[in-house]
């Protein structure tokens, strides 16, 4: 009788793991990419984004001409080309007026325009000093950070002009099967005012989504689904039946040793 007490005992607490593994259950339509689109079907990308520089974004610009002594001044460099240590050129870095300190052409507006817009404006601020000046426009700080449900939660460099936010889960290591893929928010921050988007990752409809293309600093935090919340809960309360359990059968089992 004392034997099948103890067993009545402890498949009490087998429930909670029991729940714990049912709630970690997530279906098909929870975790597949795109479910709306055919088996064979074109889709035209429509979405029109270029990437905009920013406040506090570092650019580096190199103006160069067939004379090279003729762009020199139009180049900042730091440290000397004595005893073999290379100058390394400077990046600029946009003030809070969105503006950078050009060398002789003085402050220039930047922030807001594209690459190409501000190599066509630089090339009107140069024309009467340079003869088809060649300018390469770089942005040195674009990284994107990812948190929540994936993999490898983190902040990225970015390697070209832009991304797009699969391409950032991607680096990530990918969803986890508890995230949430129809609702990602997407934290955007423009010149100080922070701006939040959600995307459905599940419809093929967002890749038209003003945030598929991540800009620099973006955040994209990816939520955990009521699965996940429900086993973080679960977790501590298994740990407390464990250890109530473990007391329990001890104390049963000295007892039972006494007699």
């Amino acid at each position: 009788m004392i034997r099948r007490n103890l067993f009545s005992q402890n498949s009490l607490y087998l429930i909670p793991l029991v729940v714990l593994l049912s709630a970690s259950c997530a279906s098909k339509k929870d975790v597949v990419y795109f479910q709306n689109t055919g088996s064979f079907e074109t889709i035209v990308d429509k979405n029109s984004f270029t990437p905009k520089f920013k406040v506090d974004d570092l650019v580096n610009i190199h103006v160069s001409t067939l004379d090279p002594e003729a762009s020199a001044p139009f180049n900042l460099f730091r440290g000397a080309s004595e005893g073999g240590i290379q100058p390394q050129q400077v990046d600029y870095l946009i003030d809070k007026d969105g503006e950078i300190d050009f060398p002789v052409i003085g402050k220039v507006k930047i922030s807001g325009l594209s690459a190409e817009e501000v190599r066509v404006l630089l090339r009107k601020e140069l024309e009467d000093y340079l003869k088809d000046p060649i300018i390469n426009i770089r942005l040195q700080n674009f990284t994107v950070t990812i948190l929540g449900e994936v993999k490898r939660p983190g902040t990225y460099p970015v390697n070209g002009e832009r991304i797009t936010i699969l391409e950032a889960l991607g680096m990530a290591g990918d969803l986890g099967v508890k995230g949430v893929r129809e609702n990602v928010m997407v934290i955007r921050d423009f010149d100080g005012t922070k701006v939040y988007t959600r995307i459905d990752l599940t419809k093929k409809e967002a890749m038209s989504s003003p945030v598929y293309y991540l800009t620099q600093n973006d955040v994209v935090y990816v939520e955990p689904n009521q699965s996940a919340i429900t086993s973080s809960s679960l977790d501590n309360r298994a740990t407390i039946a464990i250890s109530i359990a473990s007391t329990l059968i001890t104390a049963t089992v000295i007892l039972i040793t006494r007699q």
